[in-house]
């Protein structure tokens, strides 16, 4: 579901998301925050195939995550991710994990990623079309 830019999405902790401290592993959430990028583009209509077909795909530059309290097995967690800051050829990408029960946030996070020509592997423009596709969601009006 899109909100005024910002993507929302459920996820339910299983125990595969478990490390050794009984809580949702690190690396968990530098994957889903990927996945829930992925899922953002593919609502507003950049799935794999479009992107394709544009001859570009996005990369990771950078992520930086910040851990606020465990999310543990069985727990629904509610995930949004909007766009920050679209650059010219690079789009910050912010997210924020709470949980559902009792609205905590549980990790907050951004990523920086670069839009880049799959022909020759370097940064292109984000042209006005796709930047429409992802409003950039002002601080005072994040989650």
């Amino acid at each position: 579901m899109i909100e005024q830019g910002i993507f929302k999405h459920r996820i339910k902790v299983s125990s595969s998301h478990i490390d050794a401290n009984r809580h949702v592993n690190n690396v968990v959430y530098v994957q889903w925050m990927q996945d829930i990028a992925y899922a953002h583009s593919k609502a507003v209509g950049y799935d794999a195939k479009r992107l394709d077909e544009l001859g570009a795909t996005w990369v990771i530059r950078s992520h930086f995550i910040k851990y606020h309290r465990p999310a543990l097995e069985g727990q629904q967690l509610i995930v949004y991710t909007w766009p920050h800051e679209m650059r010219k050829a690079s789009a910050l990408r912010r997210y924020k994990f709470v949980r559902a029960d009792d609205q905590m946030v549980v990790a907050s996070g951004e990523s920086d990623w670069v839009y880049i020509d799959r022909s020759n592997g370097h940064p292109m423009p984000i042209d006005d079309e796709l930047r429409a596709a992802f409003p950039e969601v002002a601080e005072e009006d994040e989650p």
